[in-house]
């Protein structure tokens, strides 16, 4: 069958336009390599494309210049430094098999329909009817795939989509099949890209060679985080040193490992990977800086020989680039790339009232203008979660109330902070050297931590906290008017904290700690940056019960932060056991990150990473559908506020979701969601 295979491809393109067909017996010359045949024997391979060109599709791929004429990115980027080319098998004629053109034809259906449809063949249906029947139907006409090589392991692997359910039949014929018509056809691999391919994958037989994503990922060194570029100064420290030494908004720094927290830097490298949600890649994103991972960085020779240096930095999602500059160029670039100042909305004081969520919106306003409205006295977060509150005959969201900016200003106000803090900012000590401002920031929050808080505002809260929610454990979160802004998320600069109700010095203790946040070194060295008057800043406070009994905490994006092309969307999802954190997890732990193609039949689960706290996996396939669920009611209620135009479908859109599964000993665990903001891509 396999080799009537290979004469059907030949006779077939005889008839074709557009597609390169075999060589002349007498042709010479091409690549002299060597593969093996699923029939026995070798064969001598050669070129079938002639230099220069790239033709709509081949029959055959003889060497590595046929791959790089037809090859393009792949539609996801999880797995970088890989490059593929589609194929498509018509099983009505022969299983005519053709490596498309994948730079030229995006996907399986612009190829089909350009070249399979009518002419003597089937019609090929519009692009939902093909869809439908070419991945699901076990009576499809094509098999489709992809041809992927992977550059880190060296590895080429046959691919189908993380959804499609073809058969293990399926899957061993149109394997069968490129390996006889690759020059590189004993080395390929299939690599189940899902759990529901991998379970397929089991029956089938030997001779088709299986490699998991594990193993792939073992092999692969570079991992792009945020796609941009930034000249710098280049410098080494381990994450350790952090804590000790200063590092400049024009540094490029290269870690040993991935730091907790990190202040405003111009790209970031670190030698152990990331997750796209991490608190440092989030910073990276704010910012539109650089940032990968690249195992062995720290002693990378490459990069050690261009330490303290001025250099520019590419992180590009299939590859990176550095190379030094001169610093009349790095100081070049940053006048003409510098941020842009961002103005934070005047704060609201007339607001004196603790309100609840679902009060806090006016209902005559438009969503986003009643959020924009409420973040003048309530701040991003709060305002935020309010919003969230109109989904709560649909999903779990905790009672909250909010504390209004009007008490922050009080407190600073009524204890002279304000008049400390402009004194700081007149100080060129102060505003000269980092170690000044780490030290008389440090002052300033211990003494804020410290200060009275007006009595009145003290009566007005436990009196809520007694009525409204007796005898709990509430936590207290950092809700600011300089968050969540276009082009300034200020996502992870502040701090949240948990006390109990009954515990009156340990609430307004907590109080205090929120509010001095906004003092913190990494908060004020990030507003600088962007410019942001910092006395323009006033902190609220979203208050809300804990979660004691968590079973598992995550962040979830209702996107594909892999999805190059936005024709693989999917729900990006990173989860941890317990309480354990997922943005700033220990060093050494991992945490269960993976995509959910919650949109596509059969809903394919594909895992990036998984968590050695549950290696069994953290959420069960129940929990996983219910989380799934609920994202998709998030991104749809928050579409008409943040999501693309008409006229731009495609553009990026996501909202960034805060989650825990929670419940006793003995009950079954609930998703609660704590939050839900717009994310912005950095282009």
């Amino acid at each position: 069958m396999r080799t009537r295979c290979h004469v059907a491809v030949v006779a077939l393109l005889a008839a074709c336009g557009n597609g390169v067909g075999p060589p002349a017996q007498e042709e010479t010359g091409g690549s002299g390599e060597t593969g093996g045949s699923s029939t026995g024997g070798a064969i001598e391979w050669m070129c079938r494309i002639p230099a220069g060109e790239a033709p709509d599709f081949s029959p055959q791929l003889g060497c590595q210049a046929d791959f790089d004429a037809l090859a393009s990115l792949p539609l996801d980027s999880s797995i970088p430094g890989a490059r593929s080319v589609k194929t498509v098998i018509d099983q009505l004629d022969a299983n005519a098999l053709y490596f498309q053109n994948s730079q030229r034809f995006l996907i399986h259906w612009d190829f089909a329909h350009t070249h399979l449809s009518g002419m003597g063949r089937p019609i090929v249906p519009d692009l939902g009817q093909f869809n439908m029947t070419e991945y699901y139907s076990p009576q499809r006409r094509f098999l489709l795939g992809a041809l992927t090589y992977y550059e880190g392991p060296r590895v080429w692997t046959y691919e189908i989509s993380p959804y499609d359910t073809a058969s293990a039949a399926m899957i061993e014929a149109a394997y069968a099949a490129i390996v006889d018509n690759a020059y590189f056809g004993s080395e390929l691999y299939f690599h189940p890209s899902s759990e529901a391919v991998e379970a397929v994958a089991a029956d089938l037989p030997p001779e088709v060679k299986i490699i998991t994503t594990d193993e792939l990922y073992a092999g692969i060194d570079y991992q792009p985080l945020n796609l941009a570029t930034s000249l710098g100064r280049l410098r080494f420290l381990t994450a350790d040193q952090l804590e000790t030494e200063y590092v400049g908004f024009r540094d490029i720094v290269v870690l040993d490992h991935v730091p907790n927290d990190i202040s405003v830097v111009t790209g970031i490298i670190t030698g152990e990977f990331q997750t796209p949600l991490s608190h440092i890649n989030v910073l990276s994103q704010n910012r539109g800086t650089p940032n990968m991972g690249l195992r062995g960085a720290h002693e990378s020779p490459e990069l050690r020989a261009l330490a303290d240096r001025w250099v520019s930095l590419t992180v590009d999602a299939f590859e990176y680039s550095i190379a030094e500059v001169s610093k009349a160029e790095a100081d070049a670039w940053w006048e003409s790339h510098k941020p842009d100042e961002v103005a934070v909305p005047e704060i609201d004081l007339s607001v004196t009232e603790l309100v609840d969520a679902e009060a806090m919106l006016d209902p005559e306003l438009l969503l986003g203008e009643a959020i924009d409205a409420a973040i003048l006295a309530f701040g991003g977060k709060m305002s935020h979660f309010a919003a969230l509150t109109g989904l709560a005959d649909k999903l779990r969201i905790p009672d909250a109330f909010g504390i209004p900016v009007f008490y922050y200003h009080q407190f600073m106000t009524d204890n002279g902070l304000y008049e400390r803090v402009e004194g700081l900012l007149a100080d060129p000590d102060f505003q000269d050297d980092p170690a000044v401002r780490d030290q008389e920031l440090a002052k300033l929050r211990a003494d804020m931590l410290v200060a009275p808080v007006d009595p009145t505002f003290k009566a007005l809260l436990m009196g809520k906290l007694h009525s409204d929610y007796p005898h709990a454990r509430m936590r207290m979160r950092s809700s600011t008017n300089a968050e969540d802004l276009e082009g300034f998320t200020g996502a992870g600069l502040y701090t949240s904290v948990s006390a109990d109700v009954d515990d009156v010095e340990e609430v307004f203790e907590d109080i205090r700690e929120v509010w001095s946040s906004v003092w913190y070194f990494r908060a004020f060295e990030e507003r600088s940056y962007r410019s942001i008057d910092h006395l323009a800043v006033a902190m609220a406070l979203l208050v809300h019960p804990a979660f004691p009994a968590e079973e598992a905490n995550g962040v979830a994006l209702t996107a594909n932060p892999f999805d190059t092309s936005g024709l693989e969307p999917g729900l990006y999802i990173n989860v941890q056991k317990g309480e354990a954190s997922v943005v700033q997890p220990d060093p050494g732990v991992t945490t269960d990150q993976f995509v959910y193609f919650i949109d596509q039949p059969g809903q394919p689960v594909v895992y990036i990473a998984r968590s050695n706290l549950a290696p069994e996996g953290v959420l069960t396939n129940a929990q996983i559908h219910e989380l799934g669920a609920g994202l998709v009611e998030i991104r749809e209620f928050f579409r008409s506020t943040y999501g693309p135009p008409p006229d731009d479908p495609l553009r990026w859109y996501a909202m960034d979701v805060e989650f825990k599964f929670e419940a006793p000993i003995g009950e079954t665990p609930a998703l609660w969601v704590k939050q839900a903001r717009p994310l912005l891509r950095a282009e």
